[in-house]
C-alpha cells in the first residue's frame, strides 16, 4: 500500500513537471511565435524599403539614362547643325566668288572692248575724244602697261591741245575778238592747267577779261601770275594789266601799290617809264 502510494506521488509529480514543462514549452513557443512574426514584420519592411529604393535607383538611373541621351542627342544635333551651316557658308562663298569670277571676266571683256575703241581713237589722232572719253575707260580693269600706254597718248593730246587753243586764242587777240579769244584760252586751261604755257594762256585771259570789260575777274589771275609764275616776264606783264585792272574798278589804293610793286621789283622794265607816270598822276588826282 505505501508503495503504491509512492507510486502515486512520482506519478503525480511527474504529471505536474510534465504540465509545468507544457507550459513553459508554449510560453517559449508564444514568445517564439511573437518573435517570427516580429522578424517577418521587420523584412516585410526591409523588403518594401529595398522594393522603393530598387525603383528609385531604377528612376534615378532612366533619368540619368536618358539625360545623357539628350545631351549626346543635342551635341549631335549641335555638331550636324554647325556642320551643315557651315557647308552652307562655305557654299554660300564658292558661290559668291564664282559670281565675282564671272563678273570679273564680263567686265575685263568690256574693258578690252573699250580699251580696243580708244585705241582706234589714238590711231586716228582724235585727241578730243581721247580727252573726253579718258576719264571713262581709265576706271576700267585694265593692265597696267594698258593704263600707261592710255595715259601717255592723253597726256600728250592735252598738251597738243592746250597749246592749240593758246595759239588760236592769241590769233583771236590779235583782230581783237575778244570773245573768242577767251573762250579758246579757257578752254587752253581746261585741256591743260599746269603746262609750260599755262602762264601766258592765264595772261592772255586776263588780258582778254579786261578788254571784255571783266577786269574783276582778270584780277584774281592776274594776282596768282604777278606772285607765283616762274617767269619773269610773265610777272612783269601781269603787274602791268592788274594795275590797270585796279584802276578800271577805281580801287585807287591797290593800283598805287601794284605800280610801286612794277617799278621796285622791274626796274628796267619797259613798263617801268609808264608806271612811275600812272603812280604820279594817281598821287596827284588820288
Amino acid at each position: 500500500m505505501r508503495e503504491v502510494d509512492d507510486e502515486l506521488r512520482d506519478i503525480k509529480r511527474e504529471i505536474i513537471e510534465s504540465r509545468g514543462l507544457v507550459i513553459k514549452t508554449n510560453n517559449l513557443t508564444n514568445a517564439l511565435s511573437a518573435d517570427v512574426k516580429s522578424i517577418a514584420k521587420r523584412q516585410q519592411g526591409y523588403e518594401r524599403r529595398i522594393s522603393w529604393n530598387s525603383a528609385t535607383a531604377y528612376i534615378v538611373f532612366v533619368l540619368v539614362v536618358f539625360t545623357a541621351l539628350k545631351f549626346a542627342w543635342d551635341a549631335r544635333v549641335d555638331a550636324i547643325k554647325g556642320e551643315t551651316e557651315q557647308k552652307a557658308a562655305e557654299n554660300d562663298r564658292l558661290r559668291k566668288e564664282a559670281r565675282e569670277a564671272e563678273k570679273r571676266e564680263q567686265d575685263r571683256a568690256h574693258a578690252e572692248q573699250k580699251a580696243a575703241a580708244f585705241y582706234d581713237l589714238v590711231r586716228q589722232g582724235k585727241k578730243v575724244e581721247l580727252v573726253e572719253q579718258y576719264e571713262s575707260i581709265k576706271n576700267e580693269p585694265l593692265t597696267k602697261a594698258e593704263l600707261a600706254a592710255f595715259g601717255d597718248a592723253v597726256e600728250k593730246a592735252r598738251n597738243e591741245l592746250a597749246a592749240e587753243r593758246y595759239q588760236l586764242g592769241l590769233e583771236k587777240a590779235h583782230v581783237q575778238r575778244w570773245q573768242e579769244a577767251a573762250t579758246a584760252y579757257e578752254d587752253s586751261l581746261r585741256y591743260k592747267d599746269t603746262s609750260t604755257i599755262a602762264p601766258n594762256v592765264r595772261l592772255g585771259l586776263a588780258e582778254a577779261y579786261r578788254h571784255l570789260g571783266r577786269p574783276r575777274d582778270a584780277i584774281p589771275i592776274l594776282t596768282g601770275l604777278s606772285e607765283t609764275s616762274p617767269d619773269k616776264e610773265v610777272q612783269d606783264d601781269a603787274l602791268y594789266m592788274l594795275a590797270f585792272c585796279q584802276m578800271d574798278i577805281q580801287a585807287w589804293n591797290e593800283a598805287k601799290n601794284t605800280w610801286r610793286a612794277l617799278i621796285r621789283r622791274f626796274p628796267d622794265s619797259r613798263f617801268s617809264g609808264e608806271g612811275k607816270l600812272q603812280l604820279a598822276q594817281l598821287s596827284i588826282t588820288h
